[in-house]
């Protein structure tokens, strides 16, 4: 726990003189009462019950003005809350690989079945959208509270060709931050590695700095969040992890979950087949500029389990708080309970 306004913690020291000045009066009460006093009335209030009622109020009371002072200082300590995500986006990745079966039935198909419970289980006031992406990206649903039209968005998800990661991060980021726009250079399909992709960044990356002349500090928007589902097997479009740095710049958290196995399989369509692999290394790196999670997911029910546990995380968050009300309202309560007790036992308000 940490202070706000550590200066005025300085006041604690008034707590030992109200000790002493409490200490010093009942000792002159006490030669007075002894000087002037029936003995028999001295000794039946000196009693062990006496003693100890008569210092009751006055010790809560000094625990009130202790806590309220604290209060003043302002503390703050990191708490677990309910965070305030009201915007979830979910990016789901519908390319050719998505139909490999090493996540069984398919990935694509325990993926949707893990996005439907996830978002069973959201609170009812967070807003849902869902977008997909195979050589480019669609939104599928906009952000919406009805349960029911995201299940049936989830249920129309037809695999397509080619993975652009970037189109699909950048698509769910516009549902976010609709006033921004997004300029950006397509790779050269025909690349066949990370190092020729590189070649080909955001073309509009100086004027996106220019719609945002300060950058967010990264993860600091606590209004909404991204879900990243894919193999991570980019193949087109935007460099991701460019598009992952334009997120970090609003602030927008991406969670990415990767659906495979490190061996992979190997799918046939229309002819041709391939092995296709779960692309680590990228997802890790999204989910690190943009202060979010990174999640694997080997089998169907490792990805009910991501889900199950990102839900927790979504709902759940650890951070630093202000607890003044907290300590106000318990210095409060010692108050009452002292007056209380002193009306309750000598008829008087301490």
């Amino acid at each position: 726990m940490r202070f706000l306004w550590p200066e005025l913690l300085w006041l604690l020291l008034l707590v030992p003189i109200l000790i002493g000045a409490y200490l010093w009066l009942l000792r002159r009460r006490k030669k007075t009462a002894l000087r002037f006093a029936d003995l028999a009335l001295v000794r039946e209030a000196m009693t062990s019950g006496g003693r100890f009622r008569r210092h009751v109020p006055p010790l809560l009371f000094l625990l009130a003005l202790t806590l309220l002072i604290i209060a003043i200082a302002r503390p703050a300590a990191v708490v677990t809350l309910p965070t305030d995500h009201e915007t979830i986006v979910l990016a789901i990745d519908v390319s050719g690989s998505m139909r490999a079966d090493d996540i069984k039935p398919t990935r694509l198909e325990a993926a949707q079945a893990a996005a439907r419970a996830f978002i069973n289980d959201q609170p009812r006031n967070v807003d849902i959208g869902i977008v997909s992406f195979a050589g480019t990206a669609a939104v599928v649903q906009a952000p919406t509270q009805n349960r029911d039209d995201l299940l049936a968005a989830i249920d129309r998800l037809q695999l397509q060709r080619a993975t652009a990661v970037g189109s699909g991060l950048l698509v769910a980021l516009k549902l976010i931050v609709p006033d921004v726009e997004f300029d950006l250079r397509f790779s050269d399909p025909r690349a066949t590695t990370r190092e020729e992709r590189r070649d080909f960044p955001l073309a509009g990356k100086r004027d996106a700095a220019k719609a945002l002349p300060r950058p967010a500090v990264p993860g600091s928007n606590a209004s909404a969040a991204i879900i990243l589902l894919t193999d991570g097997q980019t193949t087109t479009g935007p460099d991701p992890v460019e598009a992952a740095r334009i997120a970090a710049d609003h602030g927008v958290r991406v969670y990415t979950v990767g659906l495979g196995t490190a061996e992979g399989a190997i799918i046939g369509w229309e002819g041709w087949s391939m092995r296709v692999r779960l692309d680590e290394e990228t997802l890790k790196t999204i989910s690190g500029l943009t202060r979010g999670e990174y999640y694997n997911a080997g089998t169907a029910e490792d990805l009910q389990k991501v889900y199950r546990g990102m839900n927790a995380h979504m709902v759940l968050q650890r951070k630093e708080t202000e607890v003044t009300a907290l300590f106000a309202a318990a210095a409060a309560v010692f108050a009452v309970a002292a007056a209380g007790l002193s009306l309750a036992w000598f008829s008087r308000v301490l």
